[in-house]
């Protein structure tokens, strides 16, 4: 049974979480995806800026060029490809907090060209998204 609630303060509506989803660049877009997000430093092999449907491309948040050719999606380096990608994102503090505040309560898709998103800049980045500003 609920107790009445005498002068004290309402209960505080819940924050809606950010839905981050991660899609493959050549996947059709779809109204669902909400703000969509390029995060991959070069533009998709054979998709015009019309059928990608891309809100943001925040360059400066990809990996770097040595880092991407260093891991090359070998399964066996990914946790230190992640270490090494997270320290890279750290460098830009200001850049992902903007994002960050970009995605913050809305439905939100991680565009990528990448096979293997699992195991890809894109699970990273959506880790880092989703985790709370210390």
């Amino acid at each position: 049974m609920k107790r009445p609630n005498h002068g004290a303060h309402p209960p505080r509506p819940k924050r809606r979480a950010s839905s981050i989803a991660i899609k493959r660049a050549y996947d059709k877009p779809s109204p669902r995806d909400g703000v969509r997000i390029l995060i991959d430093r070069l533009w998709p092999r054979g998709l015009s800026k019309a059928k990608l449907k891309i809100d943001v491309w925040p360059r400066e948040l990809t990996p770097s060029t040595d880092l991407r050719k260093w891991y090359g999606h070998e399964p066996a380096r990914f946790a230190e490809f992640r270490r090494r990608y997270r320290a890279e994102l750290a460098e830009h503090a200001k850049e992902l907090a903007t994002l960050r505040a970009t995605v913050k309560g809305r439905a939100v898709t991680l565009i990528t060209a990448t096979r293997e998103v699992d195991l890809s800049h894109a699970a990273v980045m959506r880790e880092m998204l989703q985790r709370k500003k210390k």
